[in-house]
């Protein structure tokens, strides 16, 4: 039986935003607790370096892909429905992994679990602002939606480490099985159903387009084949023709018309490249390099997580008063900083100037997220916000992957002063997209969006 947004008490609304943020803390925590069992994976598994990085981005990479793709199903099928499958799947994949007998089989594992997280954030974020209508009240839950990503990703790490030295590498899937259970019964009880009155059509071809451009570039670092960014290439260029020539293509092309949506995207990009980067190659360092156990190296990455979990709200707030600029700044300038700190990385860095590294690139992550939604949203008619943030998220995913690949690439300090290139553009596109012309580009967009076109079948 259905329920009417309406009719729900203060306390109902409440359960509804736990339930939402129980699925945001398992799917955002596995982009980073899995990187603290890499070490632990490889020697049990016996795994090689390629695999290890696909263990991380087949999950990155299956949610980049999909997102948009099941903030869509949930909008034709119900957001309730796809919920529920969306904790199943996780589940199960979940459970998957933590039985894996070899590598292989979970990268395999990994996908099916990806396949389910692809359902829980975008959905829960529609869920949450179908039931919360009023602008406080909307600004409000979103508020602590934000906050629970910050804990999630900053404390993925220091948790994993204690799992794994207690109870093994499989301890970081296992957690995810009772959370996904209470969320099930949770959603079932209190959480409506509800569909978009007016549903955009699915675009299969942009969707199959997206995924070869993504797994074609992953792949090609991954693997060290050149080669294969011609494939990216043409798979590229064959979705920007496609997506101008598509009443209702998967992605809107005219969304990157405007400077600030464009430059959040990118941002996006060079952020979780950086983190994705960071995590892999630091806990490949404390563990085999130093021979730190799991939670001490998970002890090391409390300095970031305290970081993110200070400046992530100060952010906010920097936004709200002051714009996108100030945040940007701060972190492209403490990311580049860190990523120059850690070119000097050797066995013998102390310990008190690896956490003084991770505290600043913690400051410096944690002020990067706030903006990178403002902006991206900044502008867009209501009912394109949503399809806007969509791209912002499936970046930030992009990002970790490539951040990932990039490991077997580069090695050493070459890796890091890339990553302080991307940290340095982060800062320069804050600069250009707060500009009177990166304005002007904002609203001159917004009336194409809102022109309304019939739904292209097929």
């Amino acid at each position: 039986m259905n329920t009417t947004v309406e009719s729900l008490t203060v306390r109902r609304k409440a359960l509804v935003l736990a339930t939402c943020c129980l699925s945001l803390l398992i799917a955002s925590m596995d982009v980073t607790i899995v990187n603290v069992a890499i070490p632990t994976i490889r020697d049990d598994l016996h795994a090689s370096l390629s695999r290890l990085q696909w263990v991380i981005d087949i999950y990155t990479l299956t949610l980049a892909s999909l997102l948009m793709l099941s903030g869509a199903a949930a909008d034709r099928f119900g957001r309730r429905r796809v919920f529920r499958i969306g904790l199943v799947t996780f589940a199960i994949g979940s459970l998957l992994c933590s039985l894996a007998p070899t590598v292989e089989l979970l990268i395999g594992a990994r996908f099916v679990q990806a396949i389910g997280g692809s359902m829980l954030n975008p959905v829960a974020m529609s869920i949450i602002t179908q039931v919360f209508t009023g602008r406080v009240e909307r600004a409000r839950a979103v508020g602590v939606w934000g906050a629970v990503v910050g804990v999630s990703m900053a404390l993925g790490p220091t948790v994993g480490g204690a799992l794994i030295d207690s109870l093994g590498w499989q301890a970081v899937f296992w957690i995810n099985l009772p959370i996904c259970v209470l969320g099930l019964i949770l959603t079932t009880i209190f959480v409506p159903e509800s569909r978009s009155a007016t549903v955009r059509g699915i675009d299969p071809v942009g969707q199959l387009l997206v995924i070869a451009f993504l797994f074609t570039i992953v792949f090609g670092l991954v693997e060290r084949a050149p080669a294969i960014f011609v494939l990216a290439a043409l798979a590229f260029a064959a979705f920007l023709r496609h997506g101008s020539r598509r009443r209702d293509p998967f992605i809107d092309p005219r969304f990157f018309r405007s400077v600030p949506f464009a430059a959040a995207t990118v941002i996006a990009v060079f952020a979780f490249t950086g983190l994705g980067a960071f995590l892999f190659t630091c806990s490949l360092y404390l563990q085999n390099v130093r021979h730190y156990s799991a939670v001490h190296t998970g002890l090391l990455y409390l300095a970031m997580a305290i970081a993110m979990l200070i400046s992530s709200p100060l952010s906010g707030r920097l936004v709200g008063r002051h714009g996108t600029r100030p945040s940007l700044l701060t972190a492209g300038f403490a990311m580049t900083l860190a990523a120059v700190l850690l070119t000097r990385l050797d066995t013998a860095t102390p310990v008190w100037a690896l956490a003084g590294m991770f505290a600043v690139f913690g400051i410096g992550f944690g002020m990067v997220n706030a903006p990178i939604t403002t902006s991206a949203v900044s502008g867009m008619p209501p009912d394109r916000a949503g399809a806007a943030a969509g791209v912002a998220s499936t970046s930030r995913q992009v990002g970790a992957s490539v951040g990932v690949a990039l490991c077997g690439a580069l090695t050493g300090a070459s890796l890091w002063w890339v990553i302080a290139i991307l940290a340095a553009g982060i800062a320069i596109l804050g600069i250009a997209s707060n500009t009177s012309w990166a304005d002007r580009s904002r609203d001159r967009v917004a009336p194409l969006l809102e022109q309304k076109v019939p739904i292209h079948a097929g």
